[in-house]
């Protein structure tokens, strides 16, 4: 079932299909990339592709139409590797609330002396202490474990 209408088609060459071909059949790597392999290979509309459309492959292969478009587009606009992996984000979904100086602000209050009447900083004291400061406007406890832990 060839189907010419495609925005982006896949025409795999010799190389490229015998690479994803042995990346398949091997089975080692992580499970998107080879589904991805998948994918182009079902959708591959040269010749010696089987040219399958966008609802087969899907179908076939658990995924959606639109995983399949997707990787379509990849491999036509950016190539095969860019198919493969998984795009990278262009920013981060949420910005770190402590970057590098911030981090040096929290590091130097832990190890400053802890406040009257306690032993030693706990985890909220500091978190609570940098919202204080003004450092940040508001961060939990947790994120100033994983901060700590990271730097230590």
């Amino acid at each position: 079932m060839k189907r010419a209408n495609k925005r982006y088609v896949v025409r795999l060459g010799a190389e490229e299909r015998v690479r994803l071909e042995r990346l398949v059949s091997v089975g080692k790597g992580a499970a998107a990339k080879l589904t991805h392999a998948r994918v182009l290979l079902q959708a591959d509309q040269s010749a010696a592709g089987p040219g399958w459309t966008d609802a087969r492959i899907a179908e076939g292969l658990g995924v959606t139409t639109r995983t399949v478009e997707n990787i379509r587009e990849r491999f036509v606009e950016a190539g095969l590797e860019s198919a493969l992996v998984r795009k990278k984000q262009c920013r981060p979904s949420r910005e770190r609330l402590l970057d590098g100086a911030k981090e040096a602000q929290l590091t130097a209050l832990c190890c400053s002396k802890a406040p009257d009447g306690r032993k030693r900083w706990t985890l909220q004291l500091l978190a609570d202490r940098l919202v204080e400061l003004n450092v940040v406007e508001s961060i939990s406890y947790e994120t100033v474990r994983r901060t700590l832990q990271k730097t230590s």
